[in-house]
């Protein structure tokens, strides 16, 4: 099925509502004004701060289907502590801190104070998160959750995915005690929450596949020079103690970035200039890009793993509609996994298809697409005719998909699911 694009006209008036565009700050004006976009996928999730759109005249709510990221995260590994940590104390012992060394190892060591064993953990901060979101949910669209509406919820086999969700239906569960609230953790719904095909895998393990093109772009150079010779007095104790200095402020960049995700008030933001944060970011946004997004150098594979998260969207929404389903389907998983989905759906700013390893920035940027607790939203509304239509929002922002429609941001659902089952039928 070919689903004909939408209008000029009304494209122009999505671009101008929503998204990444030419007449946009660039990713490096938006890192200057706020340094903690650098972070991309750790970036702590914002909040919406835009009014909806009322709906047309004679539609109410009726069902919510979600698909969220989990909240503010600790980094991967206490090992990522750890390590920069390890090298300051190294050279405080050889004598040789500035300083700003040893005031940055003090850092340090306060931070490892909150963060030692929270390793891949769920942060407060991100439980907080899903809690915000489900109470605006809930405050929203009332409609959908009163009485005793049956609402399921799904998470992967994740812990901090799992907390994410019961953060989330805790609080909607004391907006409505009596809710019918079933959420389950589970490898029975890894089929669909998390999914990827054996050639995603397969092409990811690949280093001639986009890894290599990747691994081109971060070898460009990003002197470490003037970020090591702030910390030491004797720059040869790197060398000795086989200590990469671009590796260690890598390290510490992904600390810097991660500060915002945990209760400390602490930052090393101080310790980069604002060129130097930009660049290591794009690193980290060339990953995340030709990882999960439609980078034509996955081959789609990333597109081709998320299909069956996006069959279970509209067979959900199926039921619902039928008056056979939920009031509102809650799933929960990763970036990962939300990356990808707002790709295949074409959310504006999501689905961008880049060559070029140096312009990847300027249409599709991972601190927009997925912060910490990211989240896409179709809201259903229908009237007494049973005429269903949809709003989506992405992180409870409204949004646009190339579709036709006379009533933006809501769509006419029988048109959106007619292009979600063209995408679903891609080859």
């Amino acid at each position: 099925m070919n689903i004909k694009p939408i209008c000029k006209g009304f494209l122009a008036l999505a671009i101008i509502a929503q998204g990444i565009c030419a007449s946009a700050q660039t990713a490096f004006e938006e890192i200057s004004q706020n340094p903690q976009r650098c972070g991309g996928v750790l970036y702590a999730y914002p909040t919406p701060t835009t009014k909806q759109t009322p709906a047309p005249k004679g539609y109410e709510p009726f069902y919510i289907s979600h698909y969220g990221r989990h909240g503010s995260r600790y980094l991967l590994s206490d090992n990522d502590y750890r390590r920069p940590l390890n090298a300051l104390q190294k050279a405080n012992e050889k004598n040789i801190l500035t300083e700003k060394g040893k005031d940055v190892l003090k850092r340090l060591e306060k931070i490892w104070e909150e963060a030692e064993f929270h390793g891949d953990e769920l942060a407060p901060l991100g439980k907080r998160q899903h809690r915000g979101i489900a109470e605006r949910m809930y405050a929203s669209y009332p409609q959908v959750f009163k009485g005793n509406a049956r609402v399921t919820a799904r998470s992967t086999t994740s812990m901090r995915v799992a907390l994410s969700m019961v953060a989330f239906c805790e609080r909607l569960k004391e907006l409505n005690p009596k809710l019918d609230l079933d959420w389950e953790t589970s490898r029975k719904n890894m089929s669909y929450l998390n999914y990827h095909t054996k050639r995603y895998d397969d092409l990811k393990r690949d280093r001639n596949g986009w890894n290599k093109k990747h691994n081109e772009f971060v070898s460009r150079e990003i002197k470490a020079d003037r970020f090591v010779s702030q910390l030491v007095s004797d720059t040869s104790f790197f060398r000795t103690e086989r200590i990469f200095p671009r590796m260690l402020m890598s390290n510490m960049y992904d600390i810097a970035a991660n500060l915002q995700d945990m209760e400390t008030d602490l930052s090393l933001y101080d310790l980069f200039t604002t060129e130097e944060l930009y660049e290591l970011w794009r690193n980290s946004n060339s990953w995340f890009y030709h990882c999960d997004a439609n980078s034509p150098h996955n081959l789609g594979t990333a597109i081709e793993s998320t299909r069956p998260l996006l069959r279970n969207i509209v067979e959900s929404a199926d039921l619902a509609i039928e008056g056979k389903g939920d009031a509102a389907t809650l799933r929960f998983g990763h970036d990962g996994n939300i990356i990808p989905l707002a790709a295949i759906m074409q959310l504006k700013g999501c689905d961008a298809e880049v060559e070029d390893l140096f312009s990847i920035e300027k249409e599709w940027r991972n601190y927009y697409v997925s912060p910490m607790g990211a989240n896409i939203q179709l809201i259903f509304f229908k009237n007494k005719k049973n005429d269903v239509i949809v709003k989506i929002l992405h992180n409870e922002n409204e949004t646009s998909i190339p579709v036709k429609t006379d009533i933006f941001p809501y769509y006419h659902w029988n048109d959106v699911r007619a292009f979600f089952m063209s995408k679903l039928e891609e080859k």
